[in-house]
């Protein structure tokens, strides 16, 4: 091939090239051998096809990038500095592709919302089960807000009430349904209902109880509870200040001195008592969302957590005559994926 594709003086034009590592993977190993039969041979394919690899690399470059006569080949000056340019952008491709060739080397980020519920005990199953994983907990609030990142690549996993997600980001989202959670209320410990081991929905007609509202990353909680709540004539608190973290939680509490709906593993604060609701039991369907597509061992071992909890605890065992709404039933009864 005397190869030709642009007079050898000719200078390279780049703007817009997307070139394809293969090509310079051809390119390199030419350079390096100066003949085209032992290239071919390091990269295990016909001389012809290298030929047009070449060639296409030249076209695009709109350069020649070798000389050939009937005894040698020899690089021409534009070759020559294409030379360390395309080592080095096949060094970068080679290291890209180990950096995902595991994924397990790097940390999958799992948002429990809050410590010390069925998320939190899924997460540490699932640590014993992938101990060479690093599974990072992230304690955010709210669903709406944790599905945004997860389709923006900013977290990896989470866990809440999918059903109350715009149908458009659930379509995006991976599902597996964990736990049919007994949902509860949490009262100051002086409120008149907090003397009673559980509180029926009747009892709290005409209370006013606290649910997320006007916080932007639980709506699909707030939604959830107005639909509770229209049931059984139990008031929506207005918004409160949001709070991040138990102890800004607590003070704004303690301040509207609402209740607050819950579920029945809420983590317990000073002045406070968790009651469980009955008559019937309101029940908060928990489900593990992830973006579809994402491979992680991490995600693997959190389902497999999932599975085993539940089959242990009854977690998937929907109480008789329960109270749930009927798109959270159906999305609870899909099948996993």
């Amino acid at each position: 091939m005397a190869s030709s594709a642009a007079d050898p003086g000719t200078q390279m034009h780049t703007a817009g090239i997307h070139t394809d590592p293969r090509l310079l993977r051809a390119f390199v190993v030419v350079a390096e051998e100066l003949h085209f039969t032992r290239a071919a041979a390091r990269l295990y394919i016909a001389q012809q096809a290298l030929s047009r690899d070449i060639r296409r690399l030249e076209c695009e470059l709109g350069t020649a990038l070798f000389v050939r006569t009937t005894r040698q080949v020899a690089l021409t000056a534009d070759g020559e500095r294409l030379l360390p340019y395309a080592r080095r952008v096949l060094d970068a491709h080679a290291e890209l592709a180990a950096a995902f060739a595991d994924p397990a080397a790097r940390p999958l980020l799992v948002d429990l919302n809050t410590d010390g519920m069925a998320a939190a005990r899924v997460l540490a199953r699932a640590r014993e089960l992938a101990p060479a994983c690093e599974l990072m907990a992230r304690f955010e609030s709210g669903l709406t807000w944790a599905a945004d990142e997860i389709l923006a690549g900013r977290l990896d996993v989470s866990f809440g009430r999918a059903a109350g997600l715009d149908p458009a980001v659930r379509a995006r989202l991976g599902m597996q349904p964990v736990r049919y959670e007994p949902m509860a209320v949490l009262l100051p410990e002086d409120h008149p209902l907090a003397a009673r081991e559980t509180v029926a929905l009747d009892d709290l007609a005409g209370e006013t109880v606290y649910a997320g509202a006007g916080n932007p990353r639980t709506e699909e909680w707030t939604d959830f509870a107005r639909l509770l709540f229209a049931d059984w004539g139990i008031q929506l608190a207005p918004p409160a200040p949001l709070a991040i973290g138990v102890a800004e939680f607590q003070r704004v509490m303690a301040k509207t001195r609402n209740p607050v709906l819950a579920v029945v593993d809420f983590p317990p604060m000073p002045g406070t008592v968790v009651r469980p609701l009955v008559r019937p039991v309101p029940l908060s369907p928990l489900v593990l969302v992830w973006r579809k597509g994402l491979r992680h061992p991490g995600l693997d071992a959190l389902r497999r957590a999932a599975d085993r909890l539940g089959a242990e605890e009854g977690w998937m065992a929907r109480p008789g005559g329960s109270w749930l709404p009927g798109p959270d039933a159906e999305l609870m009864m899909r099948k996993p994926g």
